[in-house]
């Protein structure tokens, strides 16, 4: 276990696994940042410091700007957390350093187009297609895992 820690596939992945997670632990930020710019809360104990029920009313609300984030934040939930745990089992599977380099940098970068793409509503097929690749790549490294584990 301790070659495999101080592999440099395992160091790599380390590398580019910390950079999507706070780069999805941003989201947060990004959603308080947005929630606070356009005045729409979600729960009635953030607007206290209204001070009517009108004012109350209008800054309970949803707004699509906040909405666009918290769907981007989402879906970055749904694609980082299986890369980190499919990456991790295919760094133990013992693959080549530049075949691994190539398949972390592909889902990292993937993953920052997808949020420009998303937070800025580009155009479509952007964030469609950057979406792809960062599931075509946790899918070959899911099946480098399995076609490993499957020959034992």
């Amino acid at each position: 276990m301790a070659q495999i820690i101080d592999s440099e596939v395992f160091l790599a992945f380390s590398t580019y696994a910390t950079i999507v997670i706070l780069k999805m632990m941003f989201m947060s930020f990004l959603t308080a940042y947005f929630r606070f710019t356009r005045k729409a809360f979600a729960n009635d104990e953030d607007v206290r410091t209204a001070k009517t029920p009108e004012e109350k009313k209008k800054m309970l609300r949803v707004n699509e700007d906040v909405e666009r984030v918290r769907r981007c934040h989402l879906n970055d939930l749904e694609n980082i957390i299986p890369f980190v745990i499919i990456g991790l089992l295919y760094t133990l599977t013992g693959p080549e350093l530049s075949s691994a380099v190539l398949h972390f940098r592909l889902f990292v970068g993937s993953r920052f187009v997808h949020t420009v793409a998303y937070v800025l509503a580009l155009p479509q097929p952007s964030r469609g297609l950057s979406w792809l690749v960062g599931m075509v790549v946790t899918l070959c490294m899911a099946y480098q895992v399995l076609t490993v584990t499957l020959r034992l």
